[in-house]
């Protein structure tokens, strides 16, 4: 779990030195419209859809662009109409990888995506060839410089199911059920999150170094910035040094 999230914080600072805002909020969009088509459109009542404005919010998307957003969802506006699927696969060193979707045109995202992980040292698998490897938890990851006793006891009497020192963060996890509640139990007492999100964690984990490291980062990167891509899960581990050195 420590390296994916690693890399999850280390992606969103170069990210953002990268300035990539536009294929962020192309992603951030996508995940409102259809969190709103499906749930509806009122926040409070769909957490889905309040977990996706959150992150609008902290990407600084403008709200006239999230309402937008909501009113394509719940058909207010035109929209066009998004299929949710994933892919599974491997990567570099026998890396198991999710690839979580929305597209307008299945036929052409399964082909594009077929050829990145071909292209990058990867293979596309069966549904069901690696997502046993992982289970679907909400995750919440705090600066290191926050008292740990004092998120521990917050976050267990909300409902987690653990919370961890990872050296550089303190991550909290949840069962997706409990991930709302947890969240917010943390927010009213003035703390402030790197992340949160319900994700895919891994069960074990895959070292890497050298040329299959940066291989599987290449990989990740190719993935994570097509446009029909929302997420990318996988279960590698590469040391801080290495990563820093390979992202610049």
């Amino acid at each position: 779990m420590s390296g994916h999230s690693k890399w999850a914080n280390i992606k969103h600072r170069k990210g953002a030195q990268d300035a990539k805002r536009g294929k962020i909020f192309t992603k951030l969009i996508r995940e409102i419209t259809v969190a709103a088509k499906t749930g509806g459109g009122d926040p409070d009542a769909n957490a889905r859809l309040r977990t996706a404005i959150d992150k609008a919010k902290f990407e600084n998307m403008p709200k006239d662009t999230i309402d937008r957003a909501i009113k394509k969802g719940t058909g207010d506006l035109d929209s066009v109409v998004y299929e949710e699927d994933s892919f599974e696969g491997y990567g570099p060193g026998g890396v198991a990888i999710i690839v979580e979707f929305m597209t307008d045109n299945r036929q052409r995202t399964v082909a594009d995506v077929r050829h990145i992980f071909s292209r990058n040292n990867g293979t596309l698998g069966v549904t069901g060839s690696v997502s046993f490897l992982f289970d679907r938890k909400g995750l919440i990851s705090l600066p290191n410089s926050y008292d740990f006793d004092q998120i521990f006891e917050i976050a267990l009497e909300a409902g987690a199911d653990d919370v961890k020192d990872e050296g550089d963060s303190i991550e909290v996890i949840t069962a997706p059920s409990s991930f709302t509640a947890v969240r917010d139990a943390i927010a009213t007492q003035g703390l402030k999150w790197e992340s949160a999100e319900v994700t895919m964690i891994p069960q074990t984990m895959v070292k890497l170094e050298g040329k299959q490291a940066e291989q599987m980062l290449k990989l990740m990167e190719k993935l994570e910035d097509y446009d029909d891509v929302q997420n990318v899960y996988a279960n590698f581990d590469i040391s801080d040094e290495e990563m820093e050195a390979i992202l610049g």
